[in-house]
Parts: structure tokens; C-alpha cells; sequence
């Protein structure tokens, strides 16, 4: 089974069709029917490893200040709480909990799947990030997930390389800050050659700007460590691009080959009155 990292951006991309959503659409659409897809969404983002494990979790509609139909969006996939046991033996000795009630489906997570998998027929669970950890342990804890692609599993992982909320300008609505080009392109090279090198991108130059927080960022050490872990590692990019100056839109796939998107569009702008450092996201 392939695995993914989605570069997933403004929420405002679930509703819109542009270069970026047609793209998750054709990786959807490539994908063999997963038995269940597990996802690691810089959404959930706590201080501690856990894995969703209730029948039917809830659409998170985790922001603010957008427009009353991104909000009315339901993502009702059907959760698989025995996914929870399997995720926790195949990565033990590390400890994983099992969220019965606490979260759900966040927007990092059904922004993209409404996309990929629009029907959401296909049962959902999530994988926290572990706030407390170090990059290696993200990085290991992606290798060790590789069992479950044998097992028929979808490992999607959502987020941003490049994602500094500070730094956007809503007009940039398809460019990149020369340093988000460097450390996005930088990222690249190492994720398609030598996965094992993404986590030392913690002493790249820019690495400062391009990740102020790890939250979005560190959703990219499980795909590389899922490739670093296949036999022969088979990393192509889905799309790319840049958004509002400080985010990169790139998106990887490990072990599947996507026809090209044939839609143009940037990130759409942003509705009126949100604030300017895209702290409601």
C-alpha cells in the first residue's frame, strides 16, 4: 500500500479546486481502496503518542473567522478502533494510547480526504504527534509503521514543510520567500534521495524561518521515515508550489505514481476580516 505526505495549507483548500486539491483527487483516485487510512495530522499535536479508537469520530472543525460553509463540512468516515491495537503492537515497545472520546477527524486531516477519498467510506484513524519528543523519535516511529502498508493500511501524513504564520501575505497567493524556496528544495533533495537526512534539517540555515513551530513540519519525518524503511524506496513528488510567501504546498508519495494535475489555481484568498498572521489556523 502507498503513503503519502500532503502539504494541506489554508482550509479554504477543501472547498476549492485548484492545482493542489486536484492533485490529492488523482492520488485518491490511484490508490489502491485501503483498508483503513491513518493519518498524522499536525492538527493533533499533544504531549503524548496516541491513536483514535472510537466507532464513529467526529469532524474537528479546529479554526476560526472563515465562512459558515467551511464549517458546515462534515467528514462522517467511520473510525476503526482495532486499528488502535495494531498501531501500538507494530511500533512496541513505544507506548500508544487510545483515544476512545477526546478528538476526531481534524481539518488537517478531512480538508485532504474530502479531496482523496470524497465518499469517506473508508474508516479514518489518527495518529498524534507527541509534542514532547525529539525528531528522531518521529522519524523512527514512521519506520516502524511500515508494517501496516503490508496489511492493506493508507498512511497519510498532513502537513507543511515550510510553515511560518508569521511571515504570510495573504496577496502572495502562489509565491515563496527565497528562504522557503531554499529550505523547501533542500527538503526535497532529501526526501527523494536520502530520507535519512530529513530529520537533520533542524541545522539548516533556514530552518529558523521555515519552521517556527515543529507542528506542521515534523508530519514530514514519518513519510521519510516510512521510505527509509521500504525496500526500495519509491518517493516522487504529487505537486508543489508556495503559498502566501511562508508556507510550501509540496506533497510526496512513497510507492505510487500519479498521473499529473491537469488543474491550475493557486491557494485561494483568504475571506475578508481574518487576522493578517493566520493565527485562526
Amino acid at each position: 500500500m502507498p503513503a503519502a505526505f500532503i502539504g494541506h495549507g489554508n482550509p479554504m483548500n477543501a472547498l476549492e479546486v485548484n492545482r493542489y486539491t486536484t492533485a490529492w483527487r488523482a492520488f485518491g483516485a490511484s490508490v489502491p481502496r485501503p483498508r483503513a487510512i491513518l493519518v498524522v495530522s499536525a492538527h493533533w499535536y499533544i504531549n503524548a503518542t496516541a491513536v483514535t479508537a472510537m466507532p464513529r469520530p467526529r469532524t474537528i472543525h479546529d479554526f476560526y473567522g472563515f465562512p459558515r460553509k467551511l464549517f458546515d463540512v462534515q467528514y462522517p468516515a467511520p473510525g476503526l478502533p482495532e486499528l488502535a491495537a495494531e498501531v501500538s503492537d507494530v511500533v512496541h515497545p513505544t507506548w500508544v494510547g487510545a483515544d476512545v472520546d477526546s478528538w476526531g477527524i481534524d481539518h488537517g486531516t478531512w480538508s485532504v480526504l474530502m479531496h482523496a477519498f470524497p465518499d469517506a467510506s473508508v474508516p479514518v484513524v489518527q495518529l498524534s504527534i507527541n509534542a514532547s519528543k525529539p525528531m528522531d523519535y518521529h522519524f523512527e516511529l514512521g519506520a516502524k509503521l511500515a508494517p501496516l502498508r503490508r496489511r492493506g493500511v493508507l498512511v497519510v501524513a498532513s502537513g507543511n514543510v515550510v510553515h511560518n504564520l508569521g511571515g504570510m501575505d495573504w496577496k502572495l497567493t502562489d509565491e515563496g520567500y527565497a528562504w522557503a524556496q531554499r529550505f523547501d528544495e533542500d527538503a526535497k533533495v532529501r526526501m527523494l534521495t536520502d530520507p535519512h537526512g530529513f530529520a537533520a534539517l533542524d541545522s539548516h540555515r533556514d530552518y529558523h524561518h521555515a519552521v517556527p513551530t515543529p507542528d506542521h513540519f515534523i508530519p514530514a519525518l514519518y513519510l521519510a521515515g516510512l521510505a527509509a524503511a521500504a525496500d526500495e524506496a519509491d518517493t516522487s513528488v504529487l505537486v508543489d508550489g508556495y503559498a502566501y510567501g511562508s508556507l510550501s504546498m509540496t506533497a510526496y508519495t512513497l510507492g505510487l505514481a500519479c498521473p499529473a494535475a491537469s488543474a491550475d489555481g493557486a491557494s485561494s484568498p483568504p475571506p475578508a476580516g481574518l487576522p493578517p498572521d493566520g493565527s485562526n489556523i
